[in-house]
């Protein structure tokens, strides 16, 4: 049997392998060490939120008349639209903001579902007039006083439009921009709070989403629609991820 030692030169190539291949490993190692610690990031989401007030007021007053001959139910419901002109102006709607919606006429007779033995007349007509202001107050203080028309002999009639007014609110854009920067720091100072706590320090923004801008009923209760307040809530959400270090 032959024992007798490998010479020593050569050990020098497999000692090198070795050594390459223990160093390539650790490079690798450190390269995903290097890759998860710069993978690290929060999503943290900033609000921000106005309380606003409408500055548009429309209402739709929907009215019939109803009568046996087309001419006098004509007659009948060109009365109530003076009647219904008269309120808004002593309301301060000015009758230029007042637009004609529809106009409608009904025969009865020529429905052949209409109820029998009743007395129903033949000719209905039904009228929306639908005023609009810059004031939105002077809508609502008119739509508290609606009962005056109903005083005057005005039959009121509900319909597509809803039975009130609705408040709009139509400066957002001027908003925007304050807002937006609002919830960017809002997330900012979330993602701080968070890399404080797990000893980090708050990186650069990777990614950002702006959320929807909302126009919220200011008193948020089941049932309460945003369009019948002259008070709402504009609110926004933006999404950050931002990187940690």
């Amino acid at each position: 049997m032959n024992d007798r030692p490998i010479p020593t030169p050569a050990l020098v190539p497999a000692v090198l392998v070795m050594v390459g291949l223990l160093g390539a490993a650790a490079l690798i190692s450190g390269g995903i060490q290097r890759f998860r610690l710069a993978d690290r990031y929060v999503t943290v989401k900033g609000v921000a939120e106005r309380d606003i007030t409408a500055d548009v007021g429309i209402w739709p007053l929907r009215f019939t008349s109803a009568d046996n001959d087309l001419d006098r139910a004509r007659r009948g419901i060109e009365a109530d639209r003076h009647r219904v002109m008269a309120f808004f102006a002593r309301h301060g709607i000015d009758s230029t903001q007042v637009e004609l919606q529809g106009l409608e006429v009904t025969d009865n007779q020529a429905n052949p579902y209409r109820p029998g033995g009743q007395d129903v007349s033949r000719f209905i007509l039904t009228m929306t007039l639908v005023a609009r202001s810059r004031d939105p107050q002077r809508i609502a203080v008119a739509s508290q006083a609606v009962g005056e028309l109903v005083a005057g002999g005005v039959v009121l009639s509900s319909g597509p439009f809803g039975g009130g007014p609705t408040y709009l609110f139509t400066r957002l854009n001027a908003l925007k921009p304050q807002m937006l920067a609002e919830a960017t720091r809002n997330a900012r100072q979330a993602a701080a709070e968070f890399a404080r706590e797990s000893g980090a320090h708050v990186g650069s923004i990777r990614r950002a989403t702006q959320g929807v801008f909302e126009i919220l009923p200011r008193d948020q209760a089941p049932g309460i629609n945003e369009g019948n307040q002259i008070q709402k809530t504009l609110r926004v959400v933006a999404t950050m991820d931002y990187d940690l270090k």
